[in-house]
């Protein structure tokens, strides 16, 4: 290699080398490269609410926030709360737009995994909490607050109450909430202003648009932006009851449980689509059981399949969950239904329901076991529940709402057919 060459090579390595350590001090100056709706306010708030859709940049505002706190000196502990203890590891502390990713070196925390807590030079703490073990927050106190995906939590209003309480140190405690929306009532009093003073931000998701995956935007366009679903997780709207709509938000925020008990019955119901084109319908297929008087959705494995891969798909939650039976509505497929489910497995036990009356006939009997408290939704139902509560029985221009009639047909089996069970929801 000769001298001029290597002489190349070394200014090569220290221009890439200035270039790469201009870029990493530009990625921890916040105030930089921050949009405005992602800064802190200014003024005087106590709850600041990012309600955005997914991928906006929450995490990251939130965040922000903490560690602007935290490397102040005015504020000394700090609470950080997710839907779960993980949550709040691999998304707020260890994920990519996560505390321990955006300080510079010598801000940095240390995570201490064993005590669930941040440590920074400054002498901040913030330890870890669960919105499935709110009663933890019974005790300890803070100046300022970071709370996660508020509406996915089971018992946000329990988990509520136990940190406002909570917020007591200092001369302004705070608290940042980043949530795509769901319409809690909780929610919509921050919304409104019933929760004292809160400064409200929306974004969507295609205000990141610059940082986001070109096919996913396109892709995100195409399938939900003008479908309720899309106003809620792309666009950050909180969305509303139908009006006709026979299921209501708050029916469904009551019904969400962690566990399933032990179950008497269990069933796959099925609205299977006719054809599988980019345009079809999408196949219902809900897994619920029975467990007493009550019945519980465990699964909406609901979606737009061809007919082998539904087929396969239903014949494997069977087996998995070890199901008693599998319903599927024959209106349109006839016998075809049972004849492709019997031959991938001949011994399946299947039974084939016919609809006879209308949908909100159907629907308006299974709707009031929602009333009656008697139905209970496990884990993340969200796309069933947004179809639940959008459905409405005056819009006739409305795509067929399969997850639902997948739901009626299996609710329908399980605590309805049976007069014993009639009689227990009727006089409950």
């Amino acid at each position: 290699m000769t001298k001029e060459n290597l002489l190349e090579k070394v200014r090569s390595h220290i221009l890439n080398e200035i270039t790469h350590r201009h870029s990493l001090e530009r990625s921890f100056n916040w105030e930089a490269i921050a949009r405005p709706n992602q800064k802190l306010p200014k003024g005087d708030w106590k709850i600041w609410l990012i309600l955005a859709g997914r991928g906006f940049g929450k995490t990251r505002a939130g965040a922000e926030a903490v560690r602007s706190w935290a490397t102040s000196g005015f504020y000394r502990r700090l609470a950080l709360v997710g839907q779960t203890q993980r949550d709040v590891e691999q998304v707020m502390i260890e994920g990519e737009s996560g505390l321990l990713h955006i300080h510079p070196e010598s801000e940095r925390p240390v995570y201490n995994r064993s005590r669930g807590s941040l440590v920074w030079p400054s002498g901040a703490i913030a330890t870890i909490y669960s919105g499935e073990r709110f009663e933890k927050l019974r005790g300890p106190q803070f100046d300022g607050a970071w709370v996660d995906e508020l509406a996915k939590y089971r018992m946000p209003e329990k988990l509520w109450e136990q940190l406002m309480f909570s917020l007591r140190l200092g001369n302004d405690p705070r608290l940042v909430v980043t949530t795509t929306p769901r319409p809690l009532n909780l929610i919509k009093r921050m919304v409104k202003g019933d929760e004292g003073k809160v400064v409200v931000t929306r974004g969507s998701t295609f205000d990141n648009k610059d940082n986001l995956s070109n096919s996913f935007l396109t892709h995100m366009k195409h399938q939900y932006a003008t479908s309720p679903l899309g106003r809620q997780e792309l666009d950050g709207v909180i969305l509303e009851e139908e009006e006709g709509a026979l299921w209501r938000w708050d029916q469904i925020e009551a019904c969400q449980v962690k566990k399933t008990p032990d179950l008497d019955r269990l069933i796959i119901a099925v609205d299977p689509a006719v054809t599988s084109h980019q345009n079809s319908d999408e196949t219902g297929i809900i897994v619920a059981g029975e467990s007493g008087n009550k019945a519980y959705i465990l699964e909406d494995l609901s979606g737009r399949y061809a007919p082998n891969e539904w087929c396969q798909l239903i014949l494997e939650a069977y087996h998995n969950h070890k199901a008693d039976k599998i319903i599927a509505e024959v209106n349109q497929g006839g016998d075809l239904v049972e004849q492709m489910l019997r031959s991938m497995d001949s011994k399946v036990s299947f039974k084939a329901v016919r609809a006879t009356r209308g949908k909100k006939i159907r629907a308006e009997p299974v709707a009031h076991l929602y009333e009656q408290g008697l139905i209970h939704h496990v884990g993340d139902l969200s796309l069933l529940e947004e179809q639940l509560c959008s459905y409405s029985m005056h819009n006739r221009g409305q795509k067929s709402p399969d997850r639902m009639d997948a739901l009626v047909w299996a609710l329908t089996e399980l605590m309805l057919t049976s007069k014993k069970t009639r009689k227990a929801w009727m006089t409950s």
